[in-house]
């Protein structure tokens, strides 16, 4: 529990697509992710996406697509989705029209204590980094 505030944890984070239809299939058909709602029109349709655990997605339509060169030059960096099967992810998500970054592989983070983990990478439907991660025991 947050002592000093009482934030009880992350409800969402926004993400804003250019092709508002595709972003919505590849997080939904593609992910697994649910719509909880939606409202809105045109370039104003926005639709809150779960993803199966109460976190969301809020997907926004009116974006631009940013090119891989684009990556990082704002305050996002990347979408971190803890997962049970790493590699099973990432290949739904190339199933469903996501590029590869960085293919699953195991290791440890050099953190203190040190972190076992499964990791890899994709761009999704606007370049967007998203991270599947598996902390491991160990």
């Amino acid at each position: 529990m947050n002592q000093t505030t009482p934030i009880l944890g992350m409800h969402h984070v926004a993400l804003r697509a250019s092709d508002f239809d595709k972003s919505l299939r590849f997080y939904c058909e593609g992910l697994g992710f649910t719509v909880a709602c939606q409202w809105g029109e045109g370039d104003s349709r926005i639709a809150m996406l779960d993803m199966g655990n109460g976190d969301k997605i809020e997907l926004f339509a009116g974006g631009h697509p940013c090119t891989i060169d684009e990556q990082g030059a704002g305050a996002y960096f990347h979408f971190a989705f803890r997962c049970a099967d790493v590699q099973a992810v990432y290949d739904r998500a190339l199933a469903c029209g996501a590029t590869s970054k960085v293919p699953p592989k195991e290791g440890k983070l050099p953190s203190n204590p040190p972190l076992p983990m499964a990791v890899a990478f994709v761009y999704g439907p606007d370049g967007e980094t998203l991270e599947f991660f598996c902390p491991k025991e160990g």
